[in-house]
């Protein structure tokens, strides 16, 4: 058995929409990167490369690849899952939260869950997405941005 864990974190800003878990969320602002700023699933990712002692998200996805500007995260983690076969694992469970002060994301989280699942090749149960908030306190709690961290266990599969 292996385990990793991830963590992002993304500035909220205007003119872009906000993605999270693979699921677009009503919202006046969205998340800045690269990417789509998806800060769930570039934590799943980190979790999985750190799982496999891989380094971090920025060695395999750089954000200076012009190539992958506006990538979708989706994308990313199912690349990253493909790398997690090619070396002989499977996802054995998945734990991660959303830190957001704002919007209430409680109503999509088994949505995001089964975007994770499906894009990993797993069963929704293996998946755990929560949500939480720093009670205004901090640049979060301000409303500025999201975060998200997350844990994944990765067990050897037969071949």
């Amino acid at each position: 058995m292996r385990i990793g864990q991830g963590f992002d974190v993304h500035q909220l800003v205007t003119g872009r929409p906000l993605v999270l878990g693979g699921v677009e969320i009503p919202f006046e602002r969205g998340l800045e990167g690269h990417s789509d700023g998806d800060v769930l699933l570039h934590a799943v990712a980190s979790a999985l490369l750190g799982a496999l002692g891989e380094g971090d998200l920025g060695r395999h996805f750089p954000s200076s690849d012009p190539a992958l500007a506006g990538i979708a995260s989706t994308e990313i983690l199912a690349r990253v899952a493909e790398r997690v076969r090619e070396r002989g694992y499977g996802l054995a469970n998945l734990d991660a939260t959303i830190v957001a002060q704002a919007p209430r994301l409680a109503e999509t989280l088994d949505k995001m869950r089964g975007v994770i699942a499906d894009v990993l090749g797993v069963d929704a149960d293996c998946v755990n997405v929560k949500v939480t908030s720093t009670d205004r306190l901090g640049a979060i709690g301000r409303g500025e941005g999201i975060a998200a961290q997350a844990v994944a266990l990765l067990v050897e599969v037969g071949g």
